[in-house]
């Protein structure tokens, strides 16, 4: 894959990726190179057939300290046309995350502010240190989480949403977890082994069956009853019935054996 300047992009034997946030330098803040070779690395992954799914990660003590200072000072300095470009550019991110065919799974330590919320809320999952902190900062310097908004929604309720936006407060991982941003919190020394188990039990699903799953639940949306949503559903069960990995799955379950995409166990 790519060569990156402010990312790592790492495929795991396994069958999945870890994209790693890299300007540690920098606590991993957002500029204009960063946003653009994360665009470029999802592409990537989406093309990757072989990948079942992808990890979300910052290198170094933080996962993301928002955007970073030099970028925003030439932002101030920009027209209205340029800067709207830069949000485009940024909505691209958000939304091509979101739309992954794949599960993602984030995993945050440190600070988690601005648009790295956004990150977070655009993943299926999220996982998190206790001593997190995650901040919606951008009203504390007279701007708006604008493009990151419609996904922090999602995550966390409107409610909480205004809240967060409005106060710019502070807020750590137990209350991340409270509000729905984060799946699970844990103490800080064993999220490296939460993210192991996280793995482990994501390799016992089926690869067919977890994308047709994230786009069933993409259509159903607010669960709003259709009759549109009712036949979507119904197609949906009938095909991944008659799939390769439906059928071995199946199999597998009629029959008492692990089925086929699951890790082999070694022989002692």
């Amino acid at each position: 894959m790519s060569d990156f300047n402010t990312l790592e992009l790492i495929t795991d034997s396994r069958g999945f990726a870890t994209l790693w946030l890299s300007r540690e330098a920098k606590n991993n803040a957002f500029n204009a190179e960063m946003i653009r070779e994360l665009i470029i690395a999802l592409d990537h992954v989406q093309a990757d057939a072989s990948l079942r799914f992808l990890v979300l990660r910052g290198r170094g003590r933080h996962f993301s300290a928002g955007a970073d200072l030099a970028w925003m000072q030439q932002s101030a300095e920009l027209d209205y046309h340029t800067n709207l470009d830069d949000a485009r550019e940024l909505a691209e991110l958000m939304y091509n995350l979101a739309k992954l065919k794949i599960p993602t799974l984030a995993v945050v330590q440190g600070a988690a502010y601005g648009g790295a919320l956004g990150l977070i809320s655009c993943c299926d999952m999220a996982i998190g240190a206790d001593d997190a902190q995650f901040c919606l900062s951008e009203v504390r310097i007279g701007l708006a989480p604008a493009v990151i908004s419609p996904f922090v929604v999602q995550a966390i309720g409107e409610r909480a949403a205004r809240r967060y936006a409005l106060t710019a407060e502070r807020f750590g991982g137990q209350r991340a977890r409270e509000i729905g941003l984060l799946a699970e919190s844990y103490p800080s020394g064993e999220l490296d082994q939460q993210v192991e188990q996280w793995i482990s039990n994501l390799l016992q699903n089926s690869p067919s069956a977890m994308r047709a799953s994230k786009d069933l639940l993409r259509e159903v949306g607010n669960g709003a009853l259709t009759p549109a949503l009712r036949r979507y559903c119904e197609n949906a069960i009938a095909r991944i019935r008659v799939s390769a990995e439906g059928q071995e799955g199946l199999r597998a379950f009629l029959q008492k054996r692990p089925p086929t995409w699951q890790p082999q166990e070694p022989r002692s």
